[in-house]
């Protein structure tokens, strides 16, 4: 279902004349709900440390986990100690539910678990993201911030800094909201937001978008170069490794062509198996691909690594952030959490 709409949102088809008069009726339910957050008739609450949320205003595969690992890594840097929340989409945990690095997947979700990994941060999940602040906080009262992670439209919970992620490349769609779109927000929500993360290359930026943007935008590559052993061996290797084998990649992520690119990028030539964003991968899904050396994302890794086989690779990223002038994203987000 969810590649059916994204098929429908690249173009304008028949399907827009039903889909349309939804959108408007969309628009006025978030519009009425914004509304009575900012005049105290919905609560919000606040937590008694620094919230920073990162979030999108698209349906889609922006960049999330990769920026959130970012940020959780400069504020350590920095000196912060920082906690992560995050809804847990994937997970079938709706309480609030601590993740660890070995938290299983299908119970907290599989970026929950990929960024506990990576950042070795507290973190909580929960379809309640102020419960989930709450617990995390009387269980690590060390924290000092709070990262929101996929938090833009959850008003239930106040903040103090708001990142909004887009993918210049096409994210938009056909620029309406949903359904007949993948916008949850108009753009002119980038109004009010402190930054803006472009994971694209900016050439496709539209002219709404640039209109309805106050915040300086930042733009955010990803870099991957040295794979993993999905089993757990520990075992890397580099690209050329790959060279001459008979390879297939498989993305269960909402932007798929990105990983495809990024290793073709790589010099690698490879068949292509895209997955509902996601997807709970089974040992069936794999077995499938027997005979043949299997590259996923990171984030996919996490849900396949107890079943699959010893010729499975997994290619981790770093997120690098490149600012439009002297100041940079991090330097922004440090000033306003000293102020």
């Amino acid at each position: 279902m969810n590649n059916w709409f994204q098929k429908q949102w690249s173009s304008y088809s028949l399907w827009h004349i039903l889909l349309i008069p939804l959108s408007w009726v969309f628009l006025v339910i978030i519009s009425v709900r914004r509304t009575l957050y900012n005049l105290g008739w919905l609560k919000s609450t606040g937590l008694s440390i620094p919230v920073i949320v990162v979030g999108n205003i698209t349906v889609g595969g922006t960049g999330k986990t990769p920026l959130v690992i970012w940020l959780a890594e400069q504020l350590q840097l920095a000196g912060f100690k920082p906690g992560i929340i995050s809804r847990g989409y994937g997970g079938s945990s709706n309480l609030a539910t601590a993740v660890f690095a070995n938290s299983h997947p299908q119970l907290v979700g599989d970026e929950p678990v990929l960024i506990a990994r990576r950042t070795a941060c507290p973190m909580f999940v929960g379809t309640d993201r102020v419960a989930a602040g709450q617990a995390l906080l009387q269980a690590n009262p060390e924290c000092n911030v709070i990262i929101s992670d996929d938090g833009l439209q959850h008003y239930a919970l106040q903040r103090d800094i708001e990142i909004a992620l887009v993918n210049s490349n096409g994210q938009f769609g056909d620029q309406f909201l949903l359904p007949a779109g993948p916008l949850r927000e108009k753009f002119s929500r980038l109004q009010s937001v402190d930054a803006i993360v472009d994971s694209g290359n900016g050439a496709a930026l539209t002219v709404a978008f640039k209109e309805a943007r106050q915040a300086p935008i930042f733009n955010m590559t990803l870099h991957g170069e040295c794979f993993e052993s999905v089993n757990g061996s520990e075992t890397k290797q580099p690209a050329s490794y790959f060279t001459n084998k008979k390879l297939v990649a498989i993305a269960g992520i909402g932007n798929p062509e990105r990983f495809f690119n990024q290793l073709s990028g790589l010099g690698l030539q490879f068949e292509r198996k895209a997955f509902a964003d996601h997807h709970a991968f089974t040992k069936q899904d794999l077995m499938q691909f027997s005979g043949k050396t299997i590259l996923m994302t990171e984030k996919d890794a996490v849900k396949c690594a107890t079943f699959t086989t010893s010729d499975a690779w997994c290619l981790p990223v770093a997120a690098t952030i490149s600012a439009p002038s002297q100041t940079s994203l991090i330097t922004l987000i440090l000033q306003k959490l000293r102020t």
